[in-house]
């Protein structure tokens, strides 16, 4: 079955078939409306004018003197001279003047002549059937006591008039023959400046499926493509950022990935190998029991990796349900306390509790309580020998939380960083059972948002590090 292809029309046709065809019924309308005012207006300058004259001869045909056509000859002259003729009639039709024959009628239709028996004037602007050309004319009955005594015809040939009229439209034709030539030199120009301006867009567009984001359409006239070209490059931008932030994230997941299977295979390793020994007897007894300890020490850090990533995933899925309620600060510090304290005292730190009995805040449970335990956790790991403070305090609005430490800080230049899933702000420290995947404090950052707080980092190098926690009172 053969494939029906689209006719391609090229936008300069378009353009200029658009344009033509509006142009030529623009003129035609035009030309049509001009001719036919302009003949109008002469054909009822031209009856008036005969109108006039018509008038002017039976005033004075009641005035002068019955068988005195002096004034007759000069009205004759006078006509003449305006290439206008006149003949008088009675009220049978027949012809007094110029000329006094009995047998000569006056050229009129019936219709009007009963028009001037009832005293009513007539007037054809356009006749060409009975005075052997193109002419003009109007009758004016002269009436006496309500009776037809007999009228006057005055013709005026319109040769002069109709040639001025086709002069006009012999002039209307050169001005559409004119204007399309100018329309089709600026649909040319119009049309070359408008296709190179979409060849640019698309050129663009072509760049950036290719997977190029860095284009730029130049944009210098203010019009609709000029600001679809001035979005298209925010789009291109907005796409080239989006794209060295996927090249990041994806170098960050390469880095994980490679982290969590050395992470992996160390515990796997420990794990398998100590129950082999145990499995063959090639551990003695006494030592079997350290060895236990080690596999379950190695296995909780198995599963905490693994929580780790089900709760990120959670969380960033909307699959998290918090369940809010009004929590007592001071015995949330401290139970987080009671958990790490061990590990605190392993690298020679001291946790430090400084909160008001009745300070609340409005909170998950068991989430706050994970917030606390991994920024704490971030702390122990990076201090030593030094301490790390638990402080609490509340205002109208709000309960605010900072941890405080006293170890190593952390880089100004790496503070934003520190909140990204597969970031890690010291890659040497890795023997720890936080932060070696790098996704507690992301996941700490995502969880306070979820209770609508904010959450805030300072520190300097070998200064320490201070989070601050706002999380909004229930409403």
């Amino acid at each position: 079955m053969k494939r029906l292809r689209k006719m391609k029309i090229k936008y300069f046709y378009q353009l200029l078939i658009s344009h033509v065809s509006i142009l030529i019924l623009a003129f035609l309308l035009l030309s049509l409306l001009f001719s036919q005012f302009v003949e109008s207006y002469i054909f009822e300058n031209k009856v008036g004018e005969l109108n006039s004259y018509g008038e002017q001869i039976l005033t004075d045909l009641t005035v002068r003197i019955e068988g005195n056509e002096e004034f007759l000859t000069e009205y004759s002259q006078l006509l003449e001279a305006r290439n206008i003729k006149y003949i008088l009639f009675d009220n049978k039709g027949r012809v007094l003047y110029p000329e006094l024959k009995s047998d000569l009628m006056i050229q009129l239709t019936s219709d009007e002549w009963a028009a001037i028996s009832k005293g009513n004037r007539i007037s054809v602007k356009h006749d060409i059937k009975r005075f052997d050309q193109e002419v003009t004319l109007v009758a004016l009955p002269y009436m006496q006591g309500g009776r037809l005594v007999g009228g006057v015809l005055l013709l005026s040939p319109i040769t002069g008039a109709m040639e001025m009229v086709s002069q006009l439209n012999r002039f209307l034709l050169y001005t559409i023959v004119i204007s399309l030539s100018a329309t089709i030199l600026l649909s040319l120009v119009l049309s070359k400046n408008l296709i190179k301006r979409i060849t640019d867009l698309r050129n663009a567009a072509s760049m950036i499926s290719s997977g190029n984001y860095d284009v730029n359409v130049p944009y210098t006239y203010v019009d609709e493509i000029g600001e679809l070209a001035q979005d298209f490059n925010e789009m291109a931008a907005k796409l080239k950022k989006s794209d060295e932030e996927i090249k990041r994230l994806e170098n960050r997941r390469r880095k994980f990935i490679a982290d969590v299977s050395h992470e992996l295979r160390t515990p796997l390793t420990t794990i398998s190998g100590l129950a082999e020994g145990i499995k063959n007897g090639l551990i003695p007894d006494e030592e079997k029991s350290k060895g236990m300890v080690l596999i379950d020490r190695e296995a909780k850090r198995l599963i905490r990796l693994v929580n780790e990533n089900l709760d990120y995933e959670k969380i960033r899925s909307n699959q998290l349900q918090l369940n809010k309620l009004d929590i007592h600060l001071l015995e949330a510090f401290e139970i987080v306390k009671e958990q790490l304290e061990i590990q605190a005292e392993e690298k020679g730190n001291v946790i430090y509790i400084e909160a008001e009995d009745d300070i609340t805040v409005h909170a998950d449970y068991d989430r706050l309580i994970q917030i606390l335990v991994n920024i704490v956790k971030n702390s122990i790991q990076f201090t030593e020998k030094g301490a790390i403070f638990l402080r609490g305090k509340e205002s109208l609005s709000e309960t605010i939380m900072e941890i405080e430490d006293t170890g190593v800080g952390i880089d100004p230049r790496e503070i934003e960083s520190i909140w990204l899933r597969f970031y890690k702000a010291d890659l040497s420290r890795t023997n720890h059972s936080f932060g070696e995947f790098g996704i507690g404090l992301s996941i700490v950052k995502q969880l306070v948002q979820l209770h609508n707080g904010a959450i805030a980092v300072s520190s300097e190098k070998g200064t320490g590090t201070k989070f601050i926690i706002r999380i909004p009172k229930e409403i």
